[in-house]
């Protein structure tokens, strides 16, 4: 990147227009990304016509501006109301809904836009820097590596669950099994139905909102006042927030590169991204069992990891015109909607490389618009805890409804968040790990698919994913990574027998 083309970046993107299209496209975002069953592809396609009068710079800040704020907007519901704004924001729920339940809501949603937002500088400011060589590692991604990454989250399974681990891995072959419902994405084949309304499987949002929100309604409604077991603690929330982030900066560093690395890989995304960094945080403390009821570094996690994930995932998109996720997916629409042809043209400094550091540089932006607005504004959002039952449970089955039909427009996903909300009230009850269930419903076809492309690829064997000399050395490292989250428990009890 030359000072010309870095000048010329901030030239286009620190104009009066530019500005206020990068700050309404954070704050549309946020928003979007805080109602449940919405989230960023849904946000940023409603609004991509209406780019087209802005112009390619203008148009393509403002819908970068939405994806960054909806990762963001998405941990708010998460925080205050058990459920996944967006998808990406599933395990934010597991330590963030604890700390409103305690009356630390403030405390909860200052750490995620702080979190957020020194995480989103730190990968940003790193892919302006290093881009070239996250291409290179985004070309050694092949499908072999994105099944073995897959199995890799599986295998954390074995490091989030709580209590009894043949429990967890049931739950987990569960969640396996609801992605097998539908048809075969190698053989077209139907499995499990012959209904029409199942031929494309069980929208794992849907499943989401169905084992978070609805479960917890189900939970609340036997329960009177708020959603807080006692007064709201709204003082000094924001500053302890901030406080507590800071205090846990290799966490939110390695977070975030975690988010970037993963969000990176076309077809991975920041759900995946999202459950690995938090899976990643339990494995690395000294007291993993205090995840799941207010630990602030499970919420540092995996916040961090969600605006790792937008710059990480701009890389395949913006060089190849691969979208690593269906949010990326509707930008490279945007793209060439306005003339711009992702490839080695948006990083050619005679091309569109200014606009392309532009892009970046508005998701820098973006970031502090985050944090000025998560610590002054939305953290006032912890007094809807002290709002009675009565009044939010109805509002949010509502909008759990209204959001969940509007994904595709499908009968059978209200149904699928009826079903769900009763399985995940009875998990929870008889202690059956619904993240370990989560895995296995938002891995399940992303290791399917990519196992039947690779032995497709490598004529049937097995070798693929073990032979460095014909098939190259990330697959052999990814194998040895499984073996070492699956076995180093036990080899860690043995060695500490040994030592007594």
């Amino acid at each position: 990147m030359t000072v010309e083309t870095l000048i010329a970046a901030f030239d286009t993107l620190f104009t009066l227009e530019t500005m206020v299209w990068v700050i309404v496209g954070v704050l549309i975002g946020i928003v979007v990304g805080a109602l449940p069953g919405l989230g960023p592809p849904l946000g940023m396609a409603i609004v991509l016509p209406l780019t087209l009068p802005l112009g390619e710079t203008n148009g393509i800040v403002l819908l970068v501006g939405i994806y960054s704020g909806a990762m963001y907007g998405g941990s708010i519901a998460a925080i205050l109301i058990n459920t996944p704004g967006v998808s990406s924001s599933a395990a934010t729920m597991f330590d963030g809904y604890p700390m409103s339940k305690e009356g630390r809501a403030a405390t909860a949603l200052s750490i995620s836009a702080t979190a957020s937002t020194i995480a989103g500088a730190f990968t940003i400011t790193a892919l302006l820097l290093f881009s070239p060589f996250l291409i290179d590692l985004v070309l050694a991604v092949g499908t072999p590596e994105r099944f073995l990454i897959a199995v890799l989250g599986l295998a954390m399974i074995t490091v989030v669950t709580r209590g009894s681990i043949a429990k967890g891995l049931l739950a987990g072959a569960a969640g396996l099994l609801v992605t097998t419902i539908g048809t075969a994405p190698m053989s077209l084949d139907n499995r499990y139905t012959d209904s029409m309304l199942l031929y494309d499987g069980i929208n794992f949002v849907a499943v989401l909102i169905g084992l978070f929100a609805i479960a917890e309604m189900m939970k609340l409604a036997g329960q009177e006042g708020g959603i807080a077991n006692g007064p709201v603690r709204i003082g000094g929330g924001v500053v302890e927030g901030v406080v507590e982030t800071v205090k846990r900066p290799i966490t939110v560093v390695k977070s975030g590169f975690i988010g970037m690395i993963v969000g990176s890989i076309p077809g991975a995304g920041a759900t995946v991204s999202n459950f690995v960094a938090y899976s990643e945080a339990v494995r690395s403390s000294d007291d993993p069992n205090s995840f799941g009821s207010g630990n602030e570094t499970g919420v540092v996690a995996s916040e961090a990891s969600n605006n790792g994930t937008v710059a990480g995932s701009l890389v395949p998109a913006i060089s190849f015109g691969i979208p690593g996720s269906s949010s990326t997916a509707v930008l490279i629409g945007g793209l060439l909607m306005h003339g711009l042809n992702p490839g080695q043209s948006m990083f050619d400094p005679a091309g569109e490389l200014a606009l392309t550091y532009a892009m970046l540089l508005a998701l820098l932006v973006g970031n502090v618009v985050i944090l000025l607005v998560g610590l002054t504004l939305i953290t006032r959002l912890g007094l809807l805890t002290r709002l009675d039952t009565d009044y939010i449970i109805p509002i949010v089955v509502v909008l759990s409804f209204l959001g969940t039909y509007a994904l595709d427009a499908n009968a059978i996903d209200v149904v699928t968040i009826v079903v769900f909300g009763v399985i995940g009230f009875y998990m929870v009850r008889y202690n059956y790990s619904v993240i370990a269930f989560v895995l296995g419903v938002v891995l399940g076809n992303i290791a399917e698919r990519n196992l039947h492309t690779s032995l497709e690829i490598s004529g049937g064997s097995w070798a693929i994913f073990v032979d460095p000399i014909q098939y190259g050395w990330f697959s052999p490292l990814l194998v040895l990574a499984i073996c070492a989250v699956l076995f180093g428990p036990f080899v860690k009890r043995g060695l500490e027998w040994l030592r007594t």
